[in-house]
């Protein structure tokens, strides 16, 4: 297997737009496949999809696990793509390492500060960037102090994630969380570390993610994370809120025009 230079992997993040699509999760080798094709059809190079899930009810789809995982391996090194995938653990982390290029920590996991130390350990050696969500419950300041437990142990390719917070407006809203894009502007500001938004998680809902993706790249965001499914309403998790490829492929489209 060639072997991949991470910092310049990382690099990418701070010279281009990075656009990071697919599934909220694998459901089989056949989708994941499939979908795999439709996104490097489209110029994606940074492939996402969940092999474990972290749902807020236990009664929802888990994840298919290590299998799956290897499954969007497979498929990514099939059409030359990225794997971007989340593990919530030290034991996934130990053994699903080699199966990920972009390691994600999810919200839910922000704060687990010695899961981060583990993090930082792990990836120190071959620099292997670590894209943190923040919590939606956190502030900003705790966000840049989780990416610190991170760097401290000696790997500072770390890319910032905003993907919507809980406010009050969430109990008329059509949306699950509140967008905040205005963080974009201040994070960048405080720090040279990438930062991404996350319009998917952000509003819940497909209706609202191509303008969502479009204002965040306006205020200055240096890319998206995006969930995209060709069968949104047979999606196993969050089909409610991925959108189709051609709609990925005008948000693709208005990227290069700014």
């Amino acid at each position: 297997m060639k072997e991949i230079n991470y910092k310049k992997v990382y690099e990418q993040f701070h010279t281009q737009r990075v656009i990071i699509a697919g599934p909220c999760a694998v459901e089989s080798n056949e989708q994941i496949n499939r979908l795999a094709r439709k996104l490097k059809d489209l110029g994606i190079k940074f492939f996402r999809a969940g092999a474990f899930k972290p749902r807020t009810s236990p009664n929802t789809f888990q994840g298919l696990g290590i299998e799956g995982l290897r499954m969007i391996k497979h498929a990514a090194d099939e059409y030359g793509l990225y794997v971007v995938s989340e593990i919530m653990d030290n034991g996934e982390l130990e053994n699903c390492y080699d199966l990920i290029d972009v390691i994600q920590i999810g919200s839910r996991s922000m704060a687990s500060y010695g899961f981060l130390k583990r993090i930082g350990k792990a990836t120190a050696k071959d620099q292997k960037p670590v894209l943190l969500k923040r919590g939606f419950n956190a502030t900003l300041q705790e966000l840049l102090y989780a990416a610190e437990y991170i760097s401290n142990e000696g790997n500072p390719n770390i890319i910032l994630c905003l993907r919507g917070i809980r406010t009050f407006e969430q109990i008329d809203s059509s949306m699950r969380f509140t967008p905040d894009l205005a963080s974009i502007l201040e994070l960048k500001d405080k720090t040279g570390f990438p930062v991404l938004f996350d319009p998917s998680h952000s509003s819940g809902n497909s209706k609202y993610v191509e303008d969502l993706s479009k204002a965040a790249l306006l205020i200055g965001a240096d890319g998206l994370l995006v969930e995209v499914h060709d069968e949104p309403e047979n999606a196993l998790s969050d089909g409610m809120q991925a959108i189709l490829p051609e709609v990925l492929k005008e948000i693709i489209e208005f990227s290069k025009k700014i």
